[in-house]
Protein backbone atom coordinates (compact mmCIF):
# COMPACT_ATOMS: atom_id res chain seq x y z
CA UNK A 1 0.00 0.00 0.00
CA UNK A 2 1.15 3.30 -0.74
CA UNK A 3 0.09 6.91 0.44
CA UNK A 4 1.54 10.28 -1.28
CA UNK A 5 1.39 13.35 0.39
CA UNK A 6 2.36 16.61 -1.41
CA UNK A 7 1.57 20.33 -1.85
CA UNK A 8 -0.92 19.73 -5.00
CA UNK A 9 -2.81 16.73 -2.75
CA UNK A 10 -3.00 13.53 -1.79
CA UNK A 11 -2.32 10.43 -3.79
CA UNK A 12 -2.66 6.80 -2.35
CA UNK A 13 -3.76 2.98 -3.41
CA UNK A 14 -6.85 1.97 -2.00
CA UNK A 15 -7.46 -0.20 1.30
CA UNK A 16 -5.02 -1.09 3.69
CA UNK A 17 -4.50 0.70 7.11
CA UNK A 18 -5.16 4.23 7.49
CA UNK A 19 -1.86 6.28 6.77
CA UNK A 20 -0.60 3.69 4.48
CA UNK A 21 -3.18 3.50 1.97
CA UNK A 22 -5.91 6.06 0.83
CA UNK A 23 -8.36 4.89 3.33
CA UNK A 24 -11.91 6.36 3.96
CA UNK A 25 -10.17 7.89 7.13
CA UNK A 26 -7.39 9.40 5.07
CA UNK A 27 -9.69 10.89 2.58
CA UNK A 28 -12.06 12.05 5.19
CA UNK A 29 -9.51 13.79 7.05
CA UNK A 30 -7.85 15.43 4.03
CA UNK A 31 -11.10 16.40 2.65
CA UNK A 32 -11.64 18.59 5.93
CA UNK A 33 -8.70 20.34 6.01
CA UNK A 34 -9.01 21.25 2.38
CA UNK A 35 -12.93 22.44 3.30
CA UNK A 36 -11.53 24.35 5.72
CA UNK A 37 -8.92 26.32 3.93
CA UNK A 38 -11.30 26.90 1.50
CA UNK A 39 -13.96 28.54 4.00
CA UNK A 40 -10.88 30.30 5.78
CA UNK A 41 -9.42 32.04 2.58
CA UNK A 42 -12.12 32.77 0.66
CA UNK A 43 -15.04 33.09 2.71
CA UNK A 44 -16.79 31.25 -0.23
CA UNK A 45 -18.32 27.64 1.52
CA UNK A 46 -18.82 26.40 -2.11
CA UNK A 47 -16.81 23.68 -3.58
CA UNK A 48 -16.79 22.14 -7.49
CA UNK A 49 -15.62 18.14 -7.74
CA UNK A 50 -15.72 16.21 -10.38
CA UNK A 51 -13.84 12.61 -11.27
CA UNK A 52 -12.74 10.09 -13.76
CA UNK A 53 -14.00 6.82 -14.54
CA UNK A 54 -11.71 4.74 -12.07
CA UNK A 55 -13.53 1.78 -9.96
CA UNK A 56 -12.99 3.51 -6.63
CA UNK A 57 -14.22 6.99 -7.74
CA UNK A 58 -17.96 6.62 -6.69
CA UNK A 59 -16.57 5.89 -3.18
CA UNK A 60 -14.02 8.28 -3.09
CA UNK A 61 -16.57 10.95 -4.36
CA UNK A 62 -19.30 9.89 -1.60
CA UNK A 63 -16.57 10.50 0.93
CA UNK A 64 -15.66 13.82 -0.05
CA UNK A 65 -19.38 14.90 -0.74
CA UNK A 66 -20.53 13.86 3.10
CA UNK A 67 -17.33 15.50 4.84
CA UNK A 68 -17.64 18.80 2.42
CA UNK A 69 -21.47 18.46 3.43
CA UNK A 70 -20.38 18.06 7.03
CA UNK A 71 -18.06 21.07 7.55
CA UNK A 72 -21.48 23.49 5.80
CA UNK A 73 -19.84 23.40 2.13
CA UNK A 74 -22.32 23.37 -0.59
CA UNK A 75 -20.69 20.48 -3.29
CA UNK A 76 -21.38 21.26 -7.04
CA UNK A 77 -21.37 17.61 -8.49
CA UNK A 78 -19.85 17.32 -12.12
CA UNK A 79 -19.95 13.16 -11.78
CA UNK A 80 -17.64 11.54 -14.26
CA UNK A 81 -15.63 14.79 -15.91
CA UNK A 82 -11.94 15.60 -16.59
CA UNK A 83 -9.79 17.68 -14.84
CA UNK A 84 -9.17 20.64 -17.08
CA UNK A 85 -13.29 20.92 -17.03
CA UNK A 86 -13.15 21.06 -13.04
CA UNK A 87 -11.09 23.66 -13.70
CA UNK A 88 -13.31 25.62 -15.97
CA UNK A 89 -16.22 25.18 -13.52
CA UNK A 90 -14.87 26.34 -10.28
CA UNK A 91 -14.66 30.02 -11.62
CA UNK A 92 -18.22 29.47 -13.81
CA UNK A 93 -19.87 28.61 -10.39
CA UNK A 94 -18.20 31.12 -8.69
CA UNK A 95 -16.86 28.52 -5.91
CA UNK A 96 -14.24 28.56 -3.68
CA UNK A 97 -12.41 26.08 -4.55
CA UNK A 98 -12.31 22.42 -6.51
CA UNK A 99 -11.22 18.78 -5.58
CA UNK A 100 -10.19 16.59 -8.84
CA UNK A 101 -11.15 13.13 -8.14
CA UNK A 102 -8.16 11.30 -10.15
CA UNK A 103 -4.74 9.63 -9.95
CA UNK A 104 -4.05 10.78 -13.29
CA UNK A 105 -1.86 8.32 -15.32
CA UNK A 106 -1.00 5.97 -12.56
CA UNK A 107 -3.21 2.62 -12.68
CA UNK A 108 -6.77 1.07 -11.19
CA UNK A 109 -5.61 1.08 -7.64
CA UNK A 110 -4.44 4.63 -7.33
CA UNK A 111 -6.74 7.10 -6.41
CA UNK A 112 -5.96 10.82 -5.16
CA UNK A 113 -7.12 14.42 -4.93
CA UNK A 114 -6.37 17.38 -6.52
CA UNK A 115 -6.65 20.99 -5.12
CA UNK A 116 -7.32 23.78 -6.77
CA UNK A 117 -8.08 27.05 -6.09
CA UNK A 118 -11.15 29.93 -6.04
CA UNK A 119 -9.61 30.19 -9.91
CA UNK A 120 -9.60 26.69 -10.46
CA UNK A 121 -5.69 26.37 -11.02
CA UNK A 122 -3.78 24.13 -8.41
CA UNK A 123 -2.79 25.69 -5.04
CA UNK A 124 0.01 27.37 -4.21
CA UNK A 125 3.04 25.48 -2.10
CA UNK A 126 2.36 27.41 0.95
CA UNK A 127 -1.48 26.93 0.55
CA UNK A 128 -0.98 23.21 0.45
CA UNK A 129 1.81 23.13 3.41
CA UNK A 130 -0.68 24.34 5.44
CA UNK A 131 -3.36 21.96 4.28
CA UNK A 132 -1.27 19.12 4.95
CA UNK A 133 -0.38 20.56 8.46
CA UNK A 134 -4.26 20.96 9.59
CA UNK A 135 -4.56 17.66 8.32
CA UNK A 136 -1.98 16.21 10.30
CA UNK A 137 -2.93 17.88 13.70
CA UNK A 138 -6.93 17.74 12.42
CA UNK A 139 -7.71 21.51 12.63
CA UNK A 140 -11.13 21.60 11.45
CA UNK A 141 -14.26 21.59 13.01
CA UNK A 142 -17.72 20.31 11.42
CA UNK A 143 -20.71 21.99 11.15
CA UNK A 144 -24.05 21.38 13.36
CA UNK A 145 -27.19 19.85 11.60
CA UNK A 146 -28.93 23.46 10.88
CA UNK A 147 -25.50 24.70 8.85
CA UNK A 148 -24.90 21.44 6.42
CA UNK A 149 -23.84 22.21 3.06
CA UNK A 150 -26.56 21.12 0.24
CA UNK A 151 -25.61 19.21 -3.06
CA UNK A 152 -26.27 20.03 -6.29
CA UNK A 153 -25.56 17.18 -9.57
CA UNK A 154 -24.16 19.14 -12.98
CA UNK A 155 -24.15 16.87 -15.29
CA UNK A 156 -23.56 18.84 -18.60
CA UNK A 157 -20.24 20.38 -18.16
CA UNK A 158 -18.08 18.45 -20.82
CA UNK A 159 -20.63 19.62 -23.27
CA UNK A 160 -19.94 23.02 -21.80
CA UNK A 161 -16.47 22.21 -22.19
CA UNK A 162 -16.65 21.26 -25.73
CA UNK A 163 -18.59 24.62 -26.88
CA UNK A 164 -16.02 26.60 -24.97
CA UNK A 165 -13.36 25.09 -27.11
CA UNK A 166 -15.16 25.64 -30.24
CA UNK A 167 -15.85 29.53 -29.32
CA UNK A 168 -11.70 29.69 -29.08
CA UNK A 169 -10.29 32.43 -31.93
CA UNK A 170 -7.66 29.78 -32.40
CA UNK A 171 -10.27 26.81 -33.26
CA UNK A 172 -11.13 26.66 -36.86
CA UNK A 173 -14.26 23.82 -37.13
CA UNK A 174 -14.07 24.91 -40.75
CA UNK A 175 -10.76 24.25 -41.72
CA UNK A 176 -10.96 20.71 -39.51
CA UNK A 177 -14.47 19.57 -40.86
CA UNK A 178 -13.11 20.25 -44.34
CA UNK A 179 -9.76 17.88 -44.54
CA UNK A 180 -12.76 15.13 -43.26
CA UNK A 181 -10.08 13.37 -40.85
CA UNK A 182 -10.61 9.65 -40.16
CA UNK A 183 -9.47 9.35 -36.10
CA UNK A 184 -8.77 6.42 -33.95
CA UNK A 185 -8.81 7.48 -30.16
CA UNK A 186 -8.08 5.27 -26.94
CA UNK A 187 -9.20 6.47 -23.97
CA UNK A 188 -8.57 4.11 -21.57
CA UNK A 189 -12.11 3.38 -20.43
CA UNK A 190 -12.16 6.42 -18.22
CA UNK A 191 -13.56 10.19 -18.80
CA UNK A 192 -12.19 10.68 -22.35
CA UNK A 193 -14.57 8.18 -23.94
CA UNK A 194 -17.35 10.66 -23.23
CA UNK A 195 -15.63 13.95 -23.91
CA UNK A 196 -13.36 12.98 -26.98
CA UNK A 197 -16.41 11.80 -29.16
CA UNK A 198 -18.47 14.82 -28.73
CA UNK A 199 -15.97 17.41 -28.93
CA UNK A 200 -14.84 15.23 -32.23
CA UNK A 201 -18.12 15.30 -33.73
CA UNK A 202 -19.11 19.19 -32.91
CA UNK A 203 -15.36 20.13 -34.57
CA UNK A 204 -16.73 18.48 -37.99
CA UNK A 205 -14.91 14.86 -37.96
CA UNK A 206 -17.53 12.50 -38.25
CA UNK A 207 -15.37 9.55 -39.27
CA UNK A 208 -14.13 8.57 -35.57
CA UNK A 209 -12.81 4.99 -34.55
CA UNK A 210 -13.66 4.46 -30.66
CA UNK A 211 -11.20 2.37 -28.56
CA UNK A 212 -11.58 1.95 -24.95
CA UNK A 213 -14.36 4.56 -24.63
CA UNK A 214 -16.28 2.78 -21.86
CA UNK A 215 -15.98 4.37 -18.71
CA UNK A 216 -16.28 2.01 -16.29
CA UNK A 217 -12.33 2.18 -15.16
CA UNK A 218 -11.17 -1.08 -16.43
CA UNK A 219 -8.12 0.18 -18.07
CA UNK A 220 -7.21 -2.14 -20.60
CA UNK A 221 -3.64 -1.22 -20.31
CA UNK A 222 -1.27 0.91 -18.34
CA UNK A 223 -3.10 4.11 -18.46
CA UNK A 224 -0.20 6.51 -19.26
CA UNK A 225 0.01 7.78 -22.58
CA UNK A 226 3.70 6.18 -23.50
CA UNK A 227 4.20 4.26 -26.79
CA UNK A 228 4.87 1.14 -24.71
CA UNK A 229 1.12 1.30 -23.83
CA UNK A 230 -0.14 1.98 -27.32
CA UNK A 231 0.11 -0.99 -29.48
CA UNK A 232 -3.76 -1.66 -29.92
CA UNK A 233 -4.21 1.72 -31.51
CA UNK A 234 -0.78 1.20 -33.25
CA UNK A 235 -1.96 -1.61 -34.57
CA UNK A 236 -4.95 -0.20 -36.11
CA UNK A 237 -3.30 2.84 -37.38
CA UNK A 238 -0.91 0.73 -39.43
CA UNK A 239 -4.18 -0.67 -41.26
CA UNK A 240 -3.91 2.38 -42.98
CA UNK A 241 -7.38 3.51 -42.51
CA UNK A 242 -6.80 6.48 -40.52
CA UNK A 243 -5.42 9.88 -40.55
CA UNK A 244 -4.05 10.02 -37.27
CA UNK A 245 -4.59 8.28 -33.62
CA UNK A 246 -5.59 10.37 -30.22
CA UNK A 247 -4.76 9.36 -27.16
CA UNK A 248 -5.79 10.68 -23.39
CA UNK A 249 -5.10 9.56 -20.18
CA UNK A 250 -7.82 8.79 -17.64
CA UNK A 251 -8.05 12.49 -16.87
CA UNK A 252 -7.91 14.09 -20.03
CA UNK A 253 -5.37 16.62 -19.10
CA UNK A 254 -2.16 14.85 -20.91
CA UNK A 255 -2.80 14.27 -24.80
CA UNK A 256 -0.30 12.55 -27.36
CA UNK A 257 -1.26 12.19 -31.30
CA UNK A 258 0.00 8.21 -32.94
CA UNK A 259 0.76 9.26 -36.93
CA UNK A 260 -0.67 7.28 -39.91
CA UNK A 261 1.82 4.55 -39.70
CA UNK A 262 1.23 3.59 -36.26
CA UNK A 263 4.59 5.32 -35.05
CA UNK A 264 3.98 7.80 -31.96
CA UNK A 265 3.85 11.44 -32.86
CA UNK A 266 5.99 11.91 -30.08
CA UNK A 267 4.39 13.23 -26.58
CA UNK A 268 7.25 15.61 -26.12
CA UNK A 269 5.87 17.13 -29.59
CA UNK A 270 2.10 17.71 -28.60
CA UNK A 271 2.82 20.84 -26.65
CA UNK A 272 5.89 21.74 -29.45
CA UNK A 273 3.01 21.43 -32.74
CA UNK A 274 0.18 23.04 -30.65
CA UNK A 275 2.63 25.83 -29.52
CA UNK A 276 4.56 26.46 -32.82
CA UNK A 277 0.30 26.76 -34.57
CA UNK A 278 -0.49 29.37 -31.95
CA UNK A 279 3.13 31.31 -32.30
CA UNK A 280 2.66 31.71 -35.61
CA UNK A 281 -1.06 33.26 -35.40
CA UNK A 282 0.05 35.27 -31.85
CA UNK A 283 3.98 35.67 -31.58
CA UNK A 284 4.56 35.78 -27.83
CA UNK A 285 6.91 33.47 -25.20
CA UNK A 286 6.76 29.86 -23.90
CA UNK A 287 7.18 28.02 -20.94
CA UNK A 288 7.87 24.44 -20.07
CA UNK A 289 9.54 22.56 -17.48
CA UNK A 290 13.01 21.65 -17.13
CA UNK A 291 12.46 18.11 -18.10
CA UNK A 292 10.62 18.89 -21.40
CA UNK A 293 12.26 18.83 -25.40
CA UNK A 294 14.11 21.81 -26.39
CA UNK A 295 12.64 21.88 -29.16
CA UNK A 296 9.94 24.30 -28.01
CA UNK A 297 12.58 26.65 -27.00
CA UNK A 298 13.77 26.06 -31.03
CA UNK A 299 10.13 26.90 -32.34
CA UNK A 300 9.45 29.56 -29.99
CA UNK A 301 12.81 31.80 -30.59
CA UNK A 302 12.13 31.05 -34.57
CA UNK A 303 8.69 32.36 -34.23
CA UNK A 304 10.72 35.33 -32.55
CA UNK A 305 9.48 34.60 -28.80
CA UNK A 306 11.39 34.11 -25.83
CA UNK A 307 11.08 30.66 -24.18
CA UNK A 308 11.96 30.10 -20.15
CA UNK A 309 12.39 27.07 -18.47
CA UNK A 310 9.85 25.90 -15.24
CA UNK A 311 10.80 23.77 -12.10
CA UNK A 312 8.40 20.68 -12.69
CA UNK A 313 4.73 20.60 -12.07
CA UNK A 314 1.89 22.24 -13.21
CA UNK A 315 1.59 25.10 -10.93
CA UNK A 316 5.25 26.36 -11.49
CA UNK A 317 4.83 25.97 -14.90
CA UNK A 318 1.77 27.82 -14.74
CA UNK A 319 3.82 30.68 -12.23
CA UNK A 320 6.05 30.89 -14.44
CA UNK A 321 3.65 31.58 -17.47
CA UNK A 322 2.44 34.62 -15.55
CA UNK A 323 5.54 36.10 -15.07
CA UNK A 324 6.82 35.96 -18.76
CA UNK A 325 3.04 36.68 -20.45
CA UNK A 326 3.76 33.38 -21.20
CA UNK A 327 0.36 32.80 -24.35
CA UNK A 328 1.22 29.11 -24.79
CA UNK A 329 3.04 26.70 -22.09
CA UNK A 330 2.31 23.45 -20.12
CA UNK A 331 4.75 19.89 -19.85
CA UNK A 332 6.15 17.61 -22.16
CA UNK A 333 4.19 15.13 -21.16
CA UNK A 334 1.69 16.25 -23.46
CA UNK A 335 0.24 18.71 -21.15
CA UNK A 336 -0.92 21.57 -23.25
CA UNK A 337 -2.03 24.80 -20.92
CA UNK A 338 -3.50 28.05 -23.08
CA UNK A 339 -4.44 30.93 -21.44
CA UNK A 340 -6.55 32.29 -24.11
CA UNK A 341 -8.49 29.30 -22.54
CA UNK A 342 -7.74 28.61 -18.35
CA UNK A 343 -4.18 28.14 -16.76
CA UNK A 344 -4.77 24.32 -16.80
CA UNK A 345 -3.51 21.26 -18.69
CA UNK A 346 -6.27 20.67 -21.19
CA UNK A 347 -6.14 17.63 -23.78
CA UNK A 348 -9.42 18.74 -25.53
CA UNK A 349 -7.96 22.74 -25.74
CA UNK A 350 -5.08 20.84 -27.20
CA UNK A 351 -7.03 18.77 -29.98
CA UNK A 352 -9.01 21.78 -30.96
CA UNK A 353 -5.59 23.86 -31.77
CA UNK A 354 -3.63 21.03 -32.63
CA UNK A 355 -6.43 19.75 -35.82
CA UNK A 356 -6.79 22.98 -36.82
CA UNK A 357 -2.81 23.43 -37.11
CA UNK A 358 -2.61 20.45 -39.25
CA UNK A 359 -5.63 21.16 -41.51
CA UNK A 360 -3.97 24.15 -42.43
CA UNK A 361 -0.91 22.64 -42.84
CA UNK A 362 -2.52 20.45 -45.55
CA UNK A 363 -0.26 17.47 -45.48
CA UNK A 364 -0.34 14.46 -43.43
CA UNK A 365 0.55 14.30 -39.35
CA UNK A 366 3.84 12.52 -39.99
CA UNK A 367 5.31 15.35 -42.55
CA UNK A 368 3.78 17.70 -39.90
CA UNK A 369 5.62 15.96 -36.94
CA UNK A 370 9.42 16.08 -39.93
CA UNK A 371 8.88 19.64 -40.34
CA UNK A 372 10.18 20.03 -36.62
CA UNK A 373 13.69 19.70 -35.21
CA UNK A 374 14.46 16.08 -33.66
CA UNK A 375 14.93 15.35 -30.20
CA UNK A 376 14.96 12.11 -28.46
CA UNK A 377 14.50 11.91 -24.63
CA UNK A 378 15.55 9.15 -22.36
CA UNK A 379 13.63 8.62 -19.06
CA UNK A 380 15.46 6.45 -16.46
CA UNK A 381 14.98 6.52 -12.61
CA UNK A 382 16.77 5.20 -9.65
CA UNK A 383 15.15 3.87 -6.79
CA UNK A 384 15.59 5.31 -3.23
CA UNK A 385 16.46 4.27 0.12
CA UNK A 386 15.97 5.50 3.14
CA UNK A 387 19.91 5.71 3.75
CA UNK A 388 20.82 7.69 0.62
CA UNK A 389 21.19 11.45 0.72
CA UNK A 390 19.92 13.17 -2.33
CA UNK A 391 20.58 16.61 -1.45
CA UNK A 392 24.44 15.27 -1.17
CA UNK A 393 24.36 13.93 -4.71
CA UNK A 394 22.76 16.39 -6.54
CA UNK A 395 25.08 18.54 -4.61
CA UNK A 396 28.47 16.20 -6.01
CA UNK A 397 26.98 16.12 -9.09
CA UNK A 398 27.19 20.31 -9.19
CA UNK A 399 30.44 20.13 -8.46
CA UNK A 400 31.49 17.65 -10.96
CA UNK A 401 29.92 20.03 -13.84
CA UNK A 402 30.46 22.80 -12.36
CA UNK A 403 31.79 24.34 -15.70
CA UNK A 404 28.71 23.90 -17.74
CA UNK A 405 25.51 25.53 -17.61
CA UNK A 406 23.46 24.59 -14.39
CA UNK A 407 20.18 25.31 -13.27
CA UNK A 408 18.99 24.50 -9.89
CA UNK A 409 15.42 25.70 -9.30
CA UNK A 410 14.33 21.86 -9.19
CA UNK A 411 17.42 19.71 -8.85
CA UNK A 412 19.58 19.98 -11.38
CA UNK A 413 20.09 20.68 -14.78
CA UNK A 414 23.00 20.37 -16.76
CA UNK A 415 23.44 21.85 -20.12
CA UNK A 416 25.55 20.47 -22.52
CA UNK A 417 25.01 22.56 -25.94
CA UNK A 418 22.09 21.38 -27.43
CA UNK A 419 22.56 18.75 -25.02
CA UNK A 420 20.79 17.78 -21.44
CA UNK A 421 20.33 16.00 -18.42
CA UNK A 422 17.87 16.72 -15.43
CA UNK A 423 18.07 15.18 -12.22
CA UNK A 424 15.36 15.74 -9.91
CA UNK A 425 13.68 13.75 -6.61
CA UNK A 426 10.05 12.69 -7.24
CA UNK A 427 7.26 14.32 -5.53
CA UNK A 428 5.29 11.31 -5.77
CA UNK A 429 7.48 7.80 -6.07
CA UNK A 430 10.42 7.40 -3.83
CA UNK A 431 12.90 7.62 -6.60
CA UNK A 432 15.33 9.70 -8.71
CA UNK A 433 14.18 10.62 -11.97
CA UNK A 434 16.91 11.29 -14.35
CA UNK A 435 15.78 12.57 -18.34
CA UNK A 436 18.43 13.25 -20.76
CA UNK A 437 17.77 14.39 -24.06
CA UNK A 438 20.75 14.47 -27.22
CA UNK A 439 20.19 14.43 -30.96
CA UNK A 440 19.56 10.87 -31.06
CA UNK A 441 18.23 7.92 -28.81
CA UNK A 442 21.58 6.32 -28.46
CA UNK A 443 23.77 9.35 -26.90
CA UNK A 444 20.47 10.40 -24.87
CA UNK A 445 20.81 7.40 -23.43
CA UNK A 446 24.35 7.68 -23.05
CA UNK A 447 24.14 10.55 -20.90
CA UNK A 448 22.29 8.98 -18.95
CA UNK A 449 24.14 6.38 -18.15
CA UNK A 450 26.95 8.27 -17.61
CA UNK A 451 25.26 10.81 -15.13
CA UNK A 452 24.01 7.13 -13.34
CA UNK A 453 27.65 5.86 -12.64
CA UNK A 454 28.32 9.26 -11.29
CA UNK A 455 25.55 9.06 -9.34
CA UNK A 456 26.59 5.56 -8.36
CA UNK A 457 29.77 6.83 -7.31
CA UNK A 458 28.38 9.15 -5.29
CA UNK A 459 26.66 6.50 -3.09
CA UNK A 460 28.89 3.90 -2.74
CA UNK A 461 31.58 6.92 -1.46
CA UNK A 462 28.88 7.89 1.21
CA UNK A 463 28.75 4.18 2.26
Amino acid sequence: MALIKSISGIRGTIGGKPGEGLTPLDVVKFTAAYGSWVVKETQNPKVVIGRDARISGEMVSKLVTATLQGLGIHVIDLGLSTTPTVELAVPLEKAGGGIILTASHNPAQWNALKLLNSQGEFISDAQGKSILEAAEKEDFSFADVKSLGKYTLIEDYIDRHVQHVLGLKLVDREAIAARKFKVVIDCVNSTGGIALPKLLRALGVEDIEEMYCTPDGHFPHNPEPLPENLRDISSKLKKGKFDLGIVVDPDVDRLCFMNEDGSPFGEEYTLVAVADYVLSQTPGNTVSNLSSTRALRDVTEKRGGKYEAAAVGEVNVVNKMKETNAIIGGEGNGGVIYPESHYGRDALVGIGLFLTHLAKFGKSISRLRASYPNYYISKNKIELTPEINVDKILEEVKKKYKKQPINDIDGVKIEFDKEWVHLRKSNTEPIIRIYSESATQVTAEHLANKIILDIKEVITSSK
